[in-house]
Order: structure tokens, then sequence, then C-alpha cells
């Protein structure tokens, strides 16, 4: 059962939020599709890892999820800084069964198997992020970091982090969110956010404290969904 991760799909097709005026973005919708069916099977499950929708609520959102339940195999999705359409794990989960959506599941202070594989995260917040109102949002999403990655020790296999917003960048530390990853333990972690060049450039990937991090945001990865592999085939770092 073969899992991939994509960032950012940035999707409107029910609001009007053209994302080819910026540069690397152009057909994005068509290029995820094309590589998506490509590459994913009915079988497999991708991870979405926030920014999924501009929809600015459920209703608005639904012809982004319509395309996405269209496309082969389950969708695990967590909440990105423009998922403004996010409401409680219940109401939306009504919502989408009450439309259809059958093959999209949200991972939001829980976790899912997948093979060996246990899949864990949350959105994060900012990694140079400062004041009172900052420092609330930090601690409650190391909360839900914590509480998905102990969801997801009680699954079995390995836990494997996804995040919204990078933990590190350039060097520079959210140490909220690093401390909780490197004290469950984790060896893998995904995010997305960063977009353009200079970003991508500035972005942490391969091994830093014992964690090997990937950007998956979907410019960086020209809109292809990016293998997860399983712990036997994951060479750990040292």
């Amino acid at each position: 059962m073969p899992l991939f991760v994509l960032g950012d799909l940035h999707l409107s097709f029910g609001t009007d939020k053209p994302m080819d005026i910026f540069g690397g973005w152009s057909n994005h919708v068509e290029r995820i599709e094309q590589n998506w069916r490509n590459t994913v099977g009915q079988d497999d499950t991708v991870v979405l890892a926030g920014d999924i929708s501009w929809g600015m609520d459920l209703c608005e959102s639904l012809p982004d999820f319509r395309f996405i339940e269209s496309l082969p195999g389950r969708k695990l999705v967590l909440k990105g800084n423009h998922d403004y359409w996010w409401e409680t794990k219940t109401k939306m989960e009504r919502f989408f069964s009450e439309n259809g959506i059958t093959s999209v599941s949200i991972l939001y202070n829980n976790a899912y198997r997948i093979g060996d594989v246990s899949v864990c995260g949350t959105r994060g917040w900012f990694y140079d992020a400062h004041g009172a109102h900052d420092e609330k949002i930090l601690a409650r999403e190391a909360g839900r970091l914590r509480a998905s990655i102990d969801a997801a020790k009680k699954l079995g296999g390995e836990p494997v982090a996804f995040l919204h917003y990078p933990p590190v960048c350039a060097g520079r530390e959210c140490p909220e969110m690093m401390n909780v990853l490197e004290e469950c333990g984790i060896k893998r972690c995904y995010y997305g956010h960063l977009h353009g060049r200079r970003n991508h450039a500035a972005a942490t990937t391969g091994p830093y404290r014992g964690i090997d991090f990937s950007l998956i945001a979907g410019d960086y990865t020209q809109f292809r969904p990016i293998p997860v592999p399983q712990p036997n085939n994951f060479t750990e770092i040292s």
C-alpha cells in the first residue's frame, strides 16, 4: 500500500483565486491531475499537507474536494494557513459524507497507519513568530502534534510527521515544534508552505538534528506526489 505526500494544492474551483499569476504555477491544476494519475493507484494513500482549497467555507471548497475525490486513492488532509474552510472534525466529516466525498479523511489530533508507517501531524506555526498571540497558537499546535504522535505510536509502525509550516528553515528553528519532534523520537518530517525559488533555496532538507526533513510544497515538487518510503525502504540517518 504505497504512501505519497503533496502540499499546497491551492485549488480554487469555487472561488476566483488564480495561481498562475505566480512564477512556476502555470496550469498547476492540470499538472496536479496528470502527475497524480500517472503516480497514484486506487489502493494508494496521499497525505495533503495543507493549503488545499481557497474556499472561505466548506460550501465554497466543495468543488475543490470533488476534484480531489475524482483522483485515485485515499487522501489524508491536514490544515494549512490558507484553509479558511476548516471546521471541527465532526462538521467536516459530516459535510463530506453528505456530499459524497468518501476518499478524504481528516488528520487532526489523530493518526492513520498505512503499511508500517503511522501518519501523524498538524498545521504548525511560523518558525519566526513572536508575541503572546503566537505563543498561544504554538503551544496549541505543539500539543496537537504530540497528541497525534501519541496516537501514531499506539497504532504501531514508524510515526512519520507531516506539517504545513516548516519547523526549521535556514537554520532558524521553531523550538516548540522541534522539541516535540525530538522528544517523541521522530526520524522523518515532511512539510510544505514555502514557495518560490528564494524560499525553496532556504528550506531545510535532509538530515538536521537527527531528523530527515523534506519540503513537499506543490511548486517545489513540480506538483508531483512524492513517495513516502516504508521503514524497510528508508535508510535512517545517523
